[in-house]
């Protein structure tokens, strides 16, 4: 996983990548939580100053608005209801649909995230740092694209092998389901231990995540259009990719690059006492009081985040209607192209990396989950309470 939205991208993809061969160092662990806290911190603040120019872009100077940080996408979906215009019927449905029964709207999803409403309550921009678990599937989607096919190569050489010992070309070979199998298998084996013993790479543009820093600005489509053309054509950022969305929901879809100001992060990491929130990280206070710079090594001067302008109508539909975010999150589980135990292992692996930066421990002499094992998600979740200190299982005797 490259997380294009961290400033230590660099030094969080060697570490993952020493954890998926199994061979952590020493002081990964300590690491690992300096970083989710320098380049959480960062990238929140960052997104925050992006939205307010880019509402200052789309509006023609300083809109009077106000944030709220939100947790649950309940909160986000019942801002949607204050807006008193471009009210369709579709939207009406939609409305009254939700008031009847939230709940069946996905509304205790989490989410760590800040919505910008105008003067009269309405919603005009959300931000948000994407969830570690969320992290986590989406490097199991990249990863598994990636190395699909690699294991289909590796199991049609087994073939070629088998029809080559055969005498016929490998076309006129046969090779019943149950050996189809034991040969994916086995190629799965094969590519997992060639990752222990160095012989793979990750390749980072294939391993490329944009929106771990996400941002969703809502206006006319007017509005929008201006916006994109003053991005192309300022100095603030470049506009590194753009994908217009069409189907079910609509609307364009920017990676921005930009500068982050590492002087007013780090301000507003000492002036608002931030550093308090991670006291129970295992490091020392101590040490975080220090501040961001302590946390700083060779990062990067710009961070990468997606932006998607939309509309209101198309943000209704893609918070309430036929394609509700959390329905295309549960469509990606189950539409994936390989489903071995490479993936889970990936998805598995970089959950764990992620809550050993979130626990009390500092220290991982051993990676407790192998790319070339077989576990059910119970273990990952024993050894995750064994960072928290915690019995490694409830048992009722």
């Amino acid at each position: 996983m490259y997380l294009s939205s961290f400033v230590h991208r660099e030094e969080l993809f060697r570490i993952a990548e020493r954890w998926f061969r199994g061979q952590p160092d020493r002081n990964d662990a300590r690491r690992i939580t300096e970083i989710l806290i320098a380049d959480g911190f960062i990238a929140g603040e960052t997104l925050g100053g992006v939205s307010r120019f880019l509402l200052e872009e789309l509006h023609g100077g300083k809109p009077v608005y106000t944030e709220r940080r939100i947790t649950l996408k309940g909160e986000l979906r019942d801002t949607l209801l204050y807006t008193r215009c471009d009210l369709t019927p579709r939207i009406e449905e939609l409305f009254q649909e939700y008031r009847r029964n939230p709940d069946f709207f996905y509304s205790e999803t989490p989410i760590n995230g800040v919505i910008c409403l105008n003067g009269g309550g309405e919603l005009v921009a959300v931000y948000r740092v994407k969830r570690p678990r969320r992290v986590a599937e989406k490097a199991n989607r990249k990863i598994a694209s990636w190395l699909f096919g690699m294991v289909q190569e590796e199991a049609r050489a087994l073939a070629r092998e088998r029809a080559r010992q055969m005498g016929v070309p490998l076309e006129w070979l046969f090779t019943p389901e149950d050996q189809m199998v034991r040969e994916f298998m086995e190629a799965e084996e094969h590519i997992a231990h060639r990752f222990s013993e160095g012989d793979i790479s990750f390749d980072r543009k294939a391993l490329t995540i944009h929106d771990v820093g996400g941002i969703k600005i809502v206006g006319t489509p007017e509005e929008l259009h201006g916006l994109e053309e003053k991005l192309r054509s300022g100095s603030m950022c470049a506009v590194v990719d753009r994908e217009c969305l069409q189907g079910s929901y609509n609307a364009v879809n920017l990676v921005l690059e930009l500068p982050w100001d590492r002087e007013r992060a780090c301000k507003s990491f000492r002036e608002s006492r931030w550093w308090e929130r991670f006291t129970k990280r295992g490091l020392s206070e101590e040490s975080l009081e220090k501040g961001l710079e302590a946390l700083l090594v060779d990062p990067a001067e710009t961070i990468q985040t997606e932006v998607i302008l939309t509309t209101f109508p198309e943000l209704v539909e893609s918070e309430l209607g036929t394609c509700i975010h959390e329905k295309r999150i549960l469509a990606q589980r189950e539409n994936r192209d390989y489903k071995g135990n490479i993936p889970l292992n990936i998805e598995f692996l970089v959950e764990y990396l992620f809550a050993v930066g979130f626990s009390p421990s500092i220290q991982v002499d051993d990676i407790p989950i192998k790319l070339w094992g077989r576990y059910l998600p119970d273990t990952l979740i024993s050894h995750i309470r064994r960072l928290y200190n915690l019995p490694a299982y409830d048992l009722f005797y």
